[in-house]
Formats: structure tokens, sequence, C-alpha cells
């Protein structure tokens, strides 16, 4: 599984000089636990992530006046999703904006790498801790032996009385052995243990960030689809105008009443209308098929959305209040206070490199010709303390990189934090313009929706020429584009709070109050 990890802790090899003694029957001293536990050296900030999901905005005209629109963009691994197993999430056809938001969370392939990585830290911290552990072990050996003692330089001085066999064998016998070590003073272990627990409950939050993130991407193309299905259905609307004062215009000119330029004109209107029907259709099925990868369903267009979003007013909230909340919730946040305290963990271990480490190892076995009949008890037991004298600097070296990194976590910490307090600023500000532009779009539609009536009467009476009748037929179309544009802006600036105040999975559906 692709971890977007953080950059690879870097084990510092270590060599220090001994003082052994040995307590009972110590012949020859066993390192216990090998060479002193190097400090884990964390070199870098944050995971960098190969996707993400970001609001950003475009320019669009609303009523004669540019406006910035919000927009959701998903990218990289939060943009697919891994495939849902039918049996186990079935699909109706019919999609909640529950559903697809619920699916995105099981099955999007930001959070599911996420989780891929928390199960990777949960493993490191259980290899960190195996330091700090016992390390027993058993063995069961079967000997067969014979010696040349002549060729080993084993002989007897001339005029020995007694003779000495030249080989020896052969013979055989069986060892069955018990050992243990165990480390009983390591600093520098017990900070890389405290290190790697660190990295794993950054990792968790980073899950849950990505979960927040995971529900801004999907309610963002589902509030999309929502918005393009408006623009098909006022399109056909549009159309269907177009095809009736074709119509009327086709009988006027058959009774000599309408010139046949004017019907040519209304035809190449209607044509267009067409064309860009096909169009919207075209751009709804992209943004139905984005969706479906984001939420693990087939890639397809074939479904239909079970509800809408219309306008309404976010949760009542102040300012201060959703900026004490974001600062307190946000995963995101604690994520990165949660590295730079791994990374002063770090710092700690690489300190305690300089520190004694003691330790003993230990062995229990019998051996004979039999290990039950004919064997005897053998047993060794030995302490070690390593005291480090002069290991050319590296610790030096482990302290400065160690330092650098918790210097860099805690300006990743400050940073965020004023991050996060633009985050929620901005889509206030958001906000307050959208739900301007909605007032703005609803009374400009009403406008020229009642401004083609009085064109569409004026050209039944021959007044105006079919020119003016299609410039109100445009002022309609883009009232309504207008309209269509400032609902999914608040909608979608409604979705990024949630989004910037942390727990969005659990508090999403309070900003977007679904219809069906």
């Amino acid at each position: 599984m692709p971890r977007k990890p953080r950059a690879t802790r870097s084990p510092f090899s270590s060599r220090s000089r001994t003082c052994s003694s040995a307590l009972v029957l110590a012949a020859i001293a066993v390192a216990a636990g090998g060479q002193q536990q190097a400090a884990h050296v964390p070199l870098s900030g944050r995971a960098p992530q190969a996707g993400s999901v970001s609001a950003g905005q475009t320019t669009s005209p609303a009523g004669g006046v540019s406006t910035l629109t919000p927009t959701v963009q998903a990218s990289g691994e939060f943009g697919g999703s891994v495939p849902a197993p039918a049996a186990r999430a079935p699909f109706s056809g019919q999609l909640s904006l529950a559903e697809a938001i619920a699916r995105g969370l099981e099955y999007n392939l930001g959070a599911s790498q996420w989780g891929s990585t928390v199960a990777q830290a949960a493993g490191a911290v259980r290899s960190t801790r195996a330091a700090l552990m016992p390390d027993i072990s058993g063995s069961l050996a079967a000997t067969e032996q014979q010696t040349d003692l002549k060729a080993m330089g084993f002989r007897l001085p001339p005029g020995t009385p007694f003779n000495f066999p030249a080989v020896v064998g052969p013979f055989s016998y069986m060892q069955l052995q018990a050992s243990l070590s165990q480390s009983l003073l390591d600093l520098t272990a017990n900070q890389n243990l405290r290190s790697s627990q660190q990295t794993l409950l950054a990792d968790r939050l980073e899950l849950n960030d990505a979960r927040d993130q995971v529900v801004l991407g999907v309610g963002g193309a589902y509030l999309g689809v929502i918005a393009a299905q408006a623009r098909l259905a006022a399109a056909q609307a549009e159309l269907e105008t177009a095809n009736a004062i074709l119509g009327e215009s086709q009988q006027r000119q058959e009774v000599g009443a309408l010139a046949r330029l004017t019907v040519d004109q209304n035809q190449v209107q209607a044509a267009v209308q067409q064309l860009q029907m096909t169009s919207l259709r075209h751009d709804l099925d992209k943004q139905k098929i984005n969706l479906a990868r984001m939420i693990g369903l087939p890639p397809r267009p074939d479904y239909t959305l079970a509800d809408a979003v219309p306008f309404a007013p976010p949760p009542a909230l102040t300012l201060e209040a959703a900026l004490a909340q974001a600062l307190e919730q946000r995963a995101d946040l604690k994520a990165a206070a949660a590295q730079a305290e791994a990374a002063r963990a770090a710092l700690a271990a690489a300190r305690d490199e300089r520190m004694p480490t003691a330790g003993f190892t230990g062995s229990y076995g019998v051996i004979g010709s039999t290990p039950v009949s004919d064997s005897h008890g053998v047993f060794t037991l030995t302490g070690t303390l390593r005291i480090p004298i002069w290991q050319g600097g590296r610790v030096s070296g482990d302290i400065e990189q160690a330092n650098a990194a918790v210097s860099q976590r805690q300006a990743e910490v400050e940073d965020l934090r004023a991050s996060i307090e633009a985050q929620v600023r901005e889509a206030y500000l958001d906000l307050d313009a959208a739900a301007s532009q909605v007032t703005v779009a609803q009374n400009n539609l009403k406008v020229a929706q009642e401004a083609l009536e009085m064109a569409h009467e004026r050209f039944q009476a021959g007044v105006i020429n079919t020119v003016e009748l299609i410039q109100a037929q445009q002022a309609v179309a883009t009232a309504q584009e207008n309209q269509i544009d400032s609902v999914y802006a608040h909608n979608v600036a409604k979705l990024t709070l949630a989004r910037a105040l942390g727990n969005a999975p659990a508090r999403w559906n309070a900003f977007l109050p679904a219809s069906h």
C-alpha cells in the first residue's frame, strides 16, 4: 500500500565502549540488546499528500457584475476510490447526499490510504516497543562429532608410558536451551517509543482530517451535479420557449404577416438552444461520472440524485465562536501538534544517546547424550553496562538534526493555526457575498422573466422584431444561470465552513439540509 509518507526517520548506528562483569559463570560477555539504541530523528514536516481537496473560486457575471463563485476541487487520490462491493453496499440507482458522503467516507481512496498509513504507524510502535521488551528464545541442538587430535597438534612426548588415541569419536550429544535478554536502562529507546506513539496519534488525526476533506470533496461534487441539472432544466425551458416562438413565427409567415428573415432568425436561435442543451447534458454526465469515481460506484452517469439542496441560511454561529471551534476541533492542527511532540521526543532520544545503557542476558539448558536421562544443567547470566565515551560526533549530529526538526514542526503548527483562521474568515466572507448574490440574482431573474413576457407580447403585436425578442430570452438565460450559480456558491461556502470548523462528517448536514 503506497504510503504518502513523512520522510523516513534515519536510525543512526552507534558504537560505544562497554564495561562488562560476569555475575555467575560468565565466560563470554553477551551483548544485551545489541548496540545502543539510536534516536529516530524526524527530518521533515507533515506528510506530503499526493492529492487534496480544496475550495477555489471562479469568476462569473451576475447581473452585469463580475463575482467570485466558490468551487470545490478534489485532486489525486481524493478523486478516486476503491470499488464498493455490490453485496456489501447495494445501490438502488438513486443517490442521496447522505449516502454519497457515507460511501465517500467508506471507499474514497484518500481516506482509505490514510487508514493504511495508520496501520503502518501502529506496526512501527510495536517494533519500537520491542527494544524495551524481553527477548526470549529456545533452541534444541543435536551434535554428532569425531575429532582428529593429532591433526589439531595434540601429541604425547616420547617415552610416555601410555598410548593416547589420535582420533576421538565418533560421539554425540544433545543440548536443550532457553535464552533471555532484557534491557534495564535505555533512555533513548524510551524516547523513541514516545516519539513513535505521537506519530501514530498524528496519523490517526490525519485520517480524521482526510475524512473532513472527503466530506468537502464529495459534498462539493454532489452540489456540482445539482447545479448542472438545474442548468440543463433551464436550457430545456429555453429550448421549449424558442421552439414555441419559432412555431408562431412560421404560422405568421405562412399568412404573410411576418418576413422570412424573422423565421430564419428564430430557427437559428432554436438550433443554438439545442446545441446548448447537448453541451449541458454532456457536462452533467461528466460531473456524475466524477462523483461516482469518488464514492466507489462504477464510473457511469446512469443514476439519479435523490436530493435537492435549496438556498437556506447557515446555522447561527458568530465568527468568534467559529474561530474558537475550529482551533479546538481541527484534526490537522492536532496532528501537527502531535508531530511537534514526536519531534521533541526524538530530540530527547538524541540527547540520551550520551547516557549509559544497561541490560542482561541469561540462558539455561541441559546438555548430554540425551536431554532427559543422561544430561546436566548448564546456565549463563551476563550483565552489561555500556558507557559511551567517544562516538565521533555522531550524537551531536543527531541532536542538530532533531533540533531542526523540532523548529520545523513548531513552525508548521503556527502556520497551520493562522491558515485555519484564514479559512474560517474567508468562508464567512464567501457566505456573506453569496447570500447577497442570491438576492440580486432572484430579483434579476424576476425582472428578466417579466421583460421576456412583455417582449413576447410586443413581438406578437408586431411592435418589435426577432432581435429584441432573442435579447430578452438571453437576458432570462443569463439571470437563470446567475441564480443557479449563486445558490451553488452559497451551498459551497456553507460546506467549506463546515470543513473549516472540523469534524465535518458529524456536522455537514446542519449546514446543508437536503430536500427530497
